[in-house]
C-alpha cells in the first residue's frame, strides 16, 4: 500500500538520504512535530493504524509505544510539491514532544487545549466540586448553556463578545464531553453542513423571537430627536416654557427614562442563582468574567491591614466621619411610653438590625464617601455586624480608602465582589460571607435588580433600604442666583453618567439671564475630564422657564427629585414648601457636593421619583421599632369589654375567650 502511495502520487524525497519530511498534525491541524517517513515506515503506520515513522538514528521507530504517548492516525496528505507527508493524527498520553508537552513547538492552546483540559476535567474532577456537577447535572449545565449564550447574544462591544463567546465555548466543550463528543466530531459536523447543498431559511425558531413590547406613548417633548453634544458644538440643555406646554407636556416632563425591568431581572436573575447554590466558587468565577479580576479569596476579615494614606486624605476622611457620626447620632430618639388608659401601658423601643450588608461602587473608582454614608448610621445605630461588599481593584485588592473607611466604621468583613453576585453572597451567605438581615447602598441598575430579587425571595428574609435610579438633581434658580454656581451644580450630577437626571427650573429668568447660565455650563463642561460623559447626559437634560417660586416649588414636589437645590437669596423661605425631595440644598453656598461628602447629612438617597414615598439612609434605616404592653388587673378590666366585643364582630372566638378566662378569675 505505502509502495501504491510512492508510485501513485509521485511523492520523492528531495533528501539525500531518501527520506520524506513528515509534518505531524492533530484533529485541528495544529503542528505536534516534524519527523522523517520511508516506505517502509509509512507501510507500518498504515497496517496498524497508528503514528511511525523513520528515525535517522534508530530506523523504524513506533512513537510513543514504550511511554504510552502514542498516536491514533486519521488520515494521510500528500504536499503540493509531492516532496513531504502530513499524518493528521489524535495524540495520547502526555504529548508528542520527549518533554512531556503536546507539541515540538510548546503547549497546547486555544480550541486544543480547551478539549484536553475538559477531557481531563471530566476524568479528574473531585467529587463535589463545580466541575463535577457541571458534567453529573445536565440542569446545571443547561442553565450555565442558556445564561452564556444571552450573554453572548446582548454583548455590543468586540472585548465583550470576544469574551462572553469563550466562556459559552467552554460549557459547549463540556456539554460534548459529557456525551463523548470529541472537537473532532464537532468538526466533521461542520464540514459536512458546508457540503450541504440544500440549506434551512435560516428562521430563528419562534421561541427565541422576541415579541416587540407595545411602544409606550410619548408627548412630542420627550419623542423629540436626542443626541450628544460634538466636540466643539455647544452642550447646552433643552428648553421649555411652562405656559407654552399642554397638560400632557407637562405630565412627561415628570418622567425618567423607561427601565426595563424584566431585561434586567433575565440577566440577573441567573447570577443570583449561582451564587446562591455555588457560593464562594460562584462569586470567583464571576468576579473574574465581569470585573476580569482573579481573586484567591472572597473575603477580607477584620482586623484589617489599615493602610498607609496621604495626610490630606487620612485628615479629610476623619472630618467627614466626624460630621457624620455627629449628625447621625442626634437621630437617635429615646424609647416611648404611653399610659393609654388606667392600667394600660403602651411602649415601643429600638433596637439595632443585628447584621447589615453595606454595597460600596467602585472598582476603579474611589468612594469612600459611600463607605463613610452608609457605614457610620449603621456604626451608631449599633448593628453587631457591618458586612461592606465593593469591587476588587485589577489586582484583587480593596481601595485602600474604602478599607481605612472599613476600619474607621467596625466592619467586620469586606466582601471583594460588585454588581448582583455581591448582593447574591450577602443575602444568602456564602462559606466565607456572612449571610445579612439587611443590604443598603447605592449601585447600577443590575445591583438594584438584585436587591430587589432578593427582597422578594422569602428564602433570603433579606430587606433593603430603597429601590434606585440615575443620579439626579433639580435646580431652582432665579434672577439672584449666581450662574457660575448654577452650572457648577448642575454639572457635577451630569458628570456621573449619561443617564444622569438634570433640571433647571428658571424663575422668571429673562433670555439674558438663561443664556449667561447655559454659557457657564457649556465652558465649565469642557473644562471637565468627563467631558463626554457630560455630552450625552445635559442634552438629555432640560430647563423649564416657569413665572414664579409657587410654580417651581409644585413642579419640584411633582417630580420628587434626589437632590433639591434652592438657589436665591431667599431660599431659607421655601424650604417649608418642600414635600417631596431627598435632601435639599438652601442657599448659594450650599453645594450639593457637601452633602456628597462631609456636610453631615446622608447621600445615599431615593431616585426616580422615589422621594415620595422614602426616606434616604439615615440612622433608622439600620434601626427597628417593638412595641410592648403591660396591662394591669385594673387595665384589663378597663379594657376587657372593648376587645371582646370587636372580637366577635370578627368572629374570632378564641380571641374574645382569652379576655373572658381572665375576667371571670377576677370576678
Amino acid at each position: 500500500m505505502a509502495a501504491a502511495i510512492f508510485a501513485g502520487s509521485g511523492l520523492a524525497s528531495d533528501r539525500d538520504d531518501g527520506l520524506v519530511t513528515t509534518v505531524v498534525v492533530d484533529e485541528q491541524r495544529v503542528c505536534l512535530g516534524v519527523v522523517y517517513s520511508n516506505q517502509k515506515s509509512l507501510q507500518a503506520a498504515l497496517e496498524c493504524g497508528e503514528g511511525v515513522y523513520w528515525s535517522r538514528k534508530r530506523g523504524l521507530w513506533h512513537k510513543g509505544l514504550t511511554s504510552g504517548a502514542t498516536q491514533t492516525l486519521l488520515g494521510i496528505s500528500i504536499d503540493c510539491d509531492a516532496d513531504a507527508l502530513c499524518f493528521r493524527v489524535q495524540q495520547h498520553g502526555a504529548g508528542f514532544c520527549h518533554r512531556s508537552v503536546r507539541s515540538c513547538f510548546g503547549p497546547a492552546s486555544g480550541l486544543s487545549q480547551l478539549a484536553q483540559v475538559v477531557a481531563e476535567r471530566r476524568e479528574k474532577a473531585p467529587e463535589g466540586s463545580y466541575t463535577k456537577r457541571l458534567f453529573d447535572d445536565a440542569q446545571l449545565l443547561r442553565a450555565k448553556l442558556l445564561e452564556e449564550a444571552t450573554e453572548l447574544a446582548d454583548a455590543t462591544t468586540s472585548e465583550d463578545v470576544a469574551f462572553e463567546a469563550a466562556d459559552l465555548l467552554y460549557f459547549a466543550m463540556v456539554k460534548c464531553a459529557a456525551h463523548g463528543v470529541s472537537l473532532r466530531d464537532v468538526e466533521h459536523s461542520l464540514n459536512h453542513k458546508h457540503r450541504k447543498v440544500v440549506r434551512r431559511p435560516g428562521n430563528a425558531k419562534p421561541q427565541f423571537v422576541s415579541k416587540p413590547r407595545a411602544a409606550t406613548e410619548r408627548t412630542s417633548i420627550l419623542s423629540a430627536d436626542i443626541r450628544p453634544a460634538a466636540p466643539g458644538e455647544q452642550i447646552r440643555m433643552r428648553v421649555f416654557a411652562s405656559n407654552g406646554l399642554s397638560p400632557a407636556e407637562s405630565t412627561a416632563l415628570l418622567q425618567r427614562p423607561i427601565i426595563d425591568s424584566e431585561e434586567i431581572m433575565g440577566r440577573v436573575r441567573p447570577i443570583v442563582d449561582a451564587v446562591r447554590a455555588n457560593g464562594d466558587a460562584a462569586v470567583l468565577e464571576l468576579t473574574a468574567k465581569f470585573d476580569r479580576v482573579k481573586l484567591d479569596r472572597v473575603v477580607e476579615k477584620a482586623p484589617f491591614e489599615v493602610p498607609s494614606l496621604p495626610a490630606d486624605v487620612r485628615a479629610a476622611i476623619d472630618q467627614a466621619y466626624a460630621n457624620v457620626h455627629k449628625f447621625h447620632s442626634a437621630q437617635l430618639g429615646s424609647d416611648t411610653c404611653v399610659e393609654t388608659m388606667p392600667g394600660v401601658k403602651c411602649a415601643r423601643f429600638s433596637r439595632a438590625i443585628e447584621r447589615v450588608g453595606l454595597y460600596v461602587p467602585g472598582g476603579t473608582a474611589v468612594l469612600p464617601s459611600s463607605a463613610l454614608m452608609l457605614g457610620v448610621p449603621a456604626q451608631v445605630a449599633g448593628c453587631r455586624e457591618i458586612v461592606l461588599a465593593t469591587p476588587p481593584r485589577a489586582d484583587g485588592t480593596v481601595v485602600p480608602e474604602v478599607l481605612y473607611v472599613a476600619h474607621k466604621v467596625g466592619a467586620s468583613a469586606i466582601v471583594k465582589a460588585g454588581g448582583a453576585q455581591a448582593i447574591a453572597a450577602m443575602a444568602y451567605g456564602t462559606e466565607t460571607v456572612p449571610k445579612v438581615d439587611k443590604i443598603c447602598g447605592p449601585g447600577n441598575q443590575y445591583v438594584t435588580a438584585a436587591k430587589m430579587l432578593a427582597q422578594n425571595d422569602t428564602a433570603a428574609m433579606v430587606s433593603i433600604d430603597m429601590p434606585a435610579g440615575p443620579s439626579e438633581v433639580l435646580v431652582v434658580a432665579d434672577a439672584t442666583s449666581n450662574p457660575a454656581y448654577v452650572a457648577s451644580d448642575l454639572l457635577s450630577q451630569a458628570e456621573h453618567g449619561p443617564d444622569s437626571q438634570v433640571v433647571l427650573l428658571a424663575v422668571a429668568l429673562t433670555d439674558a439671564q438663561l443664556a449667561a447660565i447655559e454659557n457657564e455650563v457649556h465652558t465649565q463642561a469642557s473644562r471637565l475630564p468627563r467631558v463626554d460623559i457630560v455630552r450625552q447626559s445635559i442634552p438629555k437634560s432640560f430647563c423649564l422657564r416657569v413665572s414664579s417660586m409657587q410654580e417651581a416649588m409644585q413642579f419640584s414636589n411633582a417630580y420628587g427629585p434626589e437632590h433639591l437645590i434652592l438657589h436665591n437669596d431667599r431660599a431659607a423661605d421655601y424650604v417649608a414648601d418642600v414635600v417631596n425631595a431627598g435632601s435639599v440644598f438652601v442657599g448659594p453656598y450650599s453645594p450639593e457636593s457637601c452633602g456628597d461628602y462631609a456636610s453631615g447629612t446622608n447621600h445615599t438617597l431615593p431616585t426616580y421619583g422615589f422621594s415620595k414615598m422614602y426616606s434616604g439612609v439615615n440612622t433608622g434605616t439600620f434601626l427597628k421599632h417593638i412595641t410592648s404592653q403591660e396591662l394591669t388587673r385594673e387595665g384589663l378590666a378597663n379594657i376587657g369589654q372593648t376587645v371582646m366585643t370587636l372580637a366577635e364582630v370578627e368572629e374570632l372566638e378564641a380571641h374574645r375567650n382569652a379576655v373572658a378566662i381572665r375576667l371571670r378569675d377576677m370576678e
